[in-house]
């Protein structure tokens, strides 16, 4: 898959994709580290932010010529498996808009509590013509990453195993990883390292944190503190010269992506919160109804 390929699925439909590119600090090598500047173990760390039950959803825009078009919905849960938790995601396309592309994507991650850190991840993807299944079984202590994948579960291609980076993500391990991180010890403008293994290899990028930004207005929820970031894109087929994407999140003990904002070739992208239920800790971001 090529890497515009990629950041189409991250900037329109796979909001999994999106919402990935959040500060991750890796060591420079074996199984443990901290990061200079949040004093954190990268490869464990204690979950205060979220819990079994929660759920989030959020609304797909798509814009075209100055209109803002619902495109579909992406819902993310999370439950507790014994020693793990599994993170679900499912994203549709509304059925008003699957004349122009339809998407039905799967997203499963099972990760152990101690560390957050992923066993075992598996992408049930459906976009327009594309289809993909990819199960991917992780070794963290052997460093290596086990592929099978085809277009379909029952049109397996390749069985191959990988090696990757300690303390290795995904994409859904990443988000609630990241959402346990202290950013009041972060500078604005601060560029921070990630770091995923998807496709069949790992990829690093850039992230730029902007700072915190009050009464930011979410619609149809109110107005929130929240800390803005930057994730970096690829210049390209997809994304013009100078483009950014910008994402805010709550600036309380949940930090819950709450909106995203991307430009591509042909319009614009938003991904808002839609709704939340089961938090762990109170919306104490949320200023005014």
């Amino acid at each position: 898959m090529k890497k515009t390929r990629l950041k189409w699925m991250l900037a329109v439909f796979s909001l999994p994709l999106l919402l990935g590119f959040v500060p991750m600090p890796f060591p420079a090598g074996g199984q443990s580290g901290s990061d200079a500047n949040s004093g954190i173990d990268v490869c464990n760390i204690y979950n205060s932010a979220f819990q079994h039950g929660e759920e989030l959803t959020y609304k797909v825009y798509y814009n075209l010529n100055f209109v803002w078009v619902p495109a579909g919905e992406v819902v993310f849960r999370v439950n507790e498996v014994e020693e793990q938790f599994h993170y679900s995601v499912k994203g549709s396309t509304y059925s008003s808009y699957e004349w122009f592309f339809k998407v039905r994507d799967y997203y499963d991650t099972y990760v152990e509590k101690g560390s957050l850190l992923p066993s075992l991840s598996i992408r049930d993807v459906r976009e327009g013509g594309y289809t993909l299944y990819d199960k991917v079984s992780f070794d963290q202590k052997k460093n290596t990453a086990f592929s099978t994948r085809g277009r379909a579960k029952d049109n397996i291609k390749e069985n191959k195993e990988y090696k990757v980076d300690p303390c290795m993500h995904d994409l859904l391990s990443l988000i609630y990883y990241t959402r346990n991180l202290d950013f009041g010890k972060m500078y604005s403008g601060q560029k921070v390292p990630v770091k995923i293994f998807i496709d069949k290899e790992v990829w690093p990028l850039n992230m730029t944190y902007k700072g915190k930004v009050a009464e930011k207005s979410i619609k149809g929820l109110g107005k929130f503190n929240t800390i803005e970031f930057s994730p970096q894109v690829i210049e390209g087929e997809y994304f013009k010269e100078g483009s950014e994407m910008k994402m805010w999140a709550t600036d309380d003990k949940n930090k819950i992506p709450l909106m995203i904002e991307s430009p591509v070739a042909v319009g614009s992208v938003k991904v808002v919160l839609k709704s939340w239920k089961g938090l762990r800790n109170g919306m104490d971001a949320r200023i005014e109804d």
